[in-house]
């Protein structure tokens, strides 16, 4: 098997980001909550796309690429934070983003506006057309360009969240610890597909639960994510779900507030201080919230959520 190393990267985070008990939700809940905090991941406002931009960014910088497309629904983090790592690195985004949501100046495409980045917005549900319109614009541009899938989600941008695990398992020996349970969002694919191939190379003792926060096949969507990064590292594991499960948190829809999920954010910020999502990691909280409540988890259990940002949404969208 390949070392993650053997994978060009560029330094973009903060790594590693801190892993904290939450004492007060974990009284409330009746188990022990951890939180990984890769809402402080670095550039932007933080969050998990900054991972799996490191290496999807190295690749674009290896093929010579200058200008950098990628795609999202209007407040994407992924977006924002790709336009940021482009900064950076002195590439030029260029951002063509659905027409959906909150398309006033405020949230992420204030932050986008902040930056000077190019916002094109293209009134369609298919990424296949936008991304048709990424050639079109890259061939009209003549310069050499490079596009990345909403979310980073390809086996390449997947790569950065079996680092994530490898890193969670060091983590783990250095504290003492052994996580039982492992929660994140599900909203493109690539983290919850890194989670599951890394905790089986890394975490064999965890489940990794995925919470779907859009209507999404990703029952398929996250094996095939996993295959394809297995195959990128040349790993001898079997490709299945018998380590994860997924359950809908989408609520009325994607990137609409539900019930559960701005409780939850004000569960988190009441109780801890520390601020989530409506759209992603709300509803992902909600789902830890959930389980707990059903009796999912032992008193003794270690239960790891995995804060993977969206900052720049909260103050865009309407709870």
């Amino acid at each position: 098997m390949k070392s993650l190393n053997d994978f060009p990267r560029v330094e973009l985070g903060f790594f590693p980001t801190p892993i904290r008990r939450l004492n007060n939700i974990s009284r409330i809940l009746g188990t022990n909550v951890y939180i990984k905090r890769d809402d402080l991941s670095g550039l932007g406002l933080g969050g998990n796309k900054i991972r799996k931009l490191e290496f999807l960014l190295a690749d674009a910088l290896a093929q010579g690429a200058e200008v950098v497309f990628t795609t999202g629904g209007a407040q994407s983090n992924h977006a924002m934070l790709t336009a940021a790592s482009c900064c950076k690195l002195g590439l030029e985004p260029i951002l063509i983003l659905m027409d959906r949501g909150v398309t006033e100046k405020k949230g992420n495409l204030l932050l986008e506006s902040l930056m000077g980045t190019e916002v094109r917005f293209q009134d369609t549900d298919s990424y296949r057309e936008i991304y048709a319109e990424m050639d079109r614009v890259g061939t009209e541009l003549g310069r050499p360009y490079y596009k990345i899938p909403c979310g980073g989600s390809n086996a390449l941008g997947t790569l950065g969240y079996v680092a994530c695990a490898e890193e969670i398992s060091r983590q783990e020996k250095d504290a003492g610890l052994s996580f039982r349970h492992i929660i994140c969002a599900e909203g493109s694919g690539g983290t919850m597909a890194g989670m599951a191939l890394g905790a089986k190379l890394f975490l064999p003792e965890a489940r990794v639960h995925g919470m779907m926060v859009s209507e999404d096949p990703f029952d398929q969507i996250t094996l095939d994510l996993m295959q394809g990064a297995a195959d990128l590292l040349e790993a001898d594991v079997a490709i299945n779900a018998d380590n994860y499960d997924l359950r809908e948190m989408w609520g009325p829809g994607y990137a609409i507030s539900s019930e559960e999920g701005a409780a939850a954010v004000t569960m988190m910020a009441e109780n801890e201080g520390i601020f989530l999502d409506p759209v992603y990691t709300g509803k992902a909280f909600a789902g830890l919230i959930a389980m707990a409540r059903e009796g999912a988890f032992a008193p003794d259990d270690n239960v790891l959520f995995i804060h993977t940002g969206g900052a720049g949404g909260l103050f865009a969208v309407e709870m």
